[in-house]
């Protein structure tokens, strides 16, 4: 089993961004704050739930997608590349992958270090002949690779249409940040969500046993336990619509009654009926798709979608 560890094991010091993001974000009107603080241990588990929902189609459409066309992936980028996961999780999709084109080394990124930890150990253990190389950053700045891939040539690996969650212009600096962390001659291969009726998308956001919400809410949970938060866990509930003009589902955290509260010892308010808006998901048509590649640093070279056109994964090369 041949995993290394790219840094210590995580103190328990709460992450400065943490706290400037959230109350930064409270400050604002309306309120919001950025998906990226949804992925502490407990919501990295509950997102991995949701990725098993009847409702949330992502998941499966993409899974399918990489078992079938995965060693025409590897034809396409070659043998000995150095799988570099961005927001890797449980990376339950990547053993296909994996399997399909001989790499090099497999390095994991994540900003959840004790999942990512975990998800390493188990993955390792499938492929014990394979480096994985495990890096804890925020992978949404360049990440500094491990000594021991830096001259191997690169694959980038961005699943569940995780691009969707940033605003276009953030989308595009995020890819140029892959761009400049994976050098000349790397390659990506990208998970894109469809644009699709109103009532699919908001089912997969809003599921029926109520793991969506709980994942929502647990940002609460989060905040009040890193941040002194006294925020009254039930005057809030979890919502999800489709905001067409931007072609995204948002998530919002809607107060069921006016409440007041403190984050480390700053004071909010908010009415019954306002919100914090928590999440975004992008959808992308194939023509966009490809325009937000190019704008971001790549050229896209090829694309399979599932036969309903609901989701897309595509391969694209350092431009």
């Amino acid at each position: 089993m041949l995993l290394t560890l790219d840094r210590d094991a995580p103190t328990t010091t709460v992450d400065p961004a943490f706290r400037r993001d959230i109350i930064d974000g409270l400050r604002q009107s309306p309120k919001r704050t950025s998906a990226r603080w949804f992925y502490d241990h407990r919501g990295s588990e509950l997102f991995e739930a949701i990725t098993d929902l009847p409702e949330y189609y992502p998941t499966r459409t993409e899974t399918a997608l990489l078992a079938a066309h995965g060693r025409e992936v590897g034809a396409l980028t070659g043998a000995g590349r150095a799988v570099i996961e961005f927001g890797a999780g449980s990376a339950i999709k990547t053993p296909h992958l994996l399997s399909a084109i001989a790499p090099g080394a497999y390095v994991p990124v994540d900003i959840s270090g004790d999942f990512l930890r975990e998800s390493s150990i188990v993955l390792a253990g499938q492929f014990p002949d394979l480096p994985v190389l495990p890096v804890e950053a925020d992978f949404t700045d360049a990440v500094t690779l491990p000594d021991a891939v830096r001259g191997m040539p690169k694959l980038g690996f961005f699943p569940g249409s995780t691009i969707g969650n940033m605003t276009p212009y953030e989308a595009v600096d995020l890819l140029r940040a892959m761009r400049a962390s994976l050098g000349d001659g790397a390659m990506l291969l990208i998970g894109m969500d469809r644009v699709k009726d109103e009532a699919v998308l908001v089912r997969a956001y809003d599921d029926a046993q109520g793991v969506t919400a709980a994942f929502n809410l647990n940002l609460l949970t989060r905040i009040n336990r890193e941040l002194h938060g006294t925020i009254p866990m039930d005057a809030f509930a979890h919502k999800a619509i489709w905001n067409d003009a931007a072609a995204r589902i948002e998530m919002h955290l809607v107060a069921t009654r006016s409440t007041a509260f403190t984050v480390d010892g700053v004071v909010f308010a908010l009415e019954e009926g306002e919100s914090i808006h928590t999440e975004n998901s992008h959808k992308y048509g194939p023509r966009d798709a490809r325009l937000l590649l190019r704008a971001g640093g790549w050229l896209p070279t090829h694309e399979w979608t599932d036969a309903g056109d609901q989701f897309a994964l595509m391969l694209a090369t350092a431009a």
